[in-house]
């Protein structure tokens, strides 16, 4: 799937259960709680889990795990974007050009 077919795909898909219409700082909070569960995730496949009420996944359990929370972020950062209508291509060209120009 290209990028621009993903970012509708998930506006379709949100706006369908209204959870676009969530106040932008609810939504902000929502991106800090999967960015902190990427971490986790990240966590698991480094060092392991080390609490006893977690269960050790393999390795393939604990990457997939990671996967679906970088899902859920870039899902948060899609909104957003769609909010102020800016397009994933434009963030990652801008970006691209950013550290372009920070490290000739």
């Amino acid at each position: 799937m290209d990028v621009n077919a993903f970012q509708k795909w998930v506006k379709d898909y949100y706006e369908e259960r209204g959870w676009s219409e969530l106040d932008i700082f609810i939504r902000i909070g929502f991106l800090a709680e999967e960015t902190g569960e990427v971490a986790r995730a990240i966590r698991a496949l480094e060092i392991g889990r080390d609490r006893p009420d977690e269960s050790v996944g393999t390795y393939a359990e604990n990457k997939q795990e990671l996967i679906e929370e970088l899902g859920d972020v870039l899902g948060n950062v899609i909104v957003i974007a769609n909010k102020y209508d800016v397009s994933l291509e434009e963030i990652f060209k801008s970006h691209q050009e950013k550290l372009h120009d920070r490290y000739k």
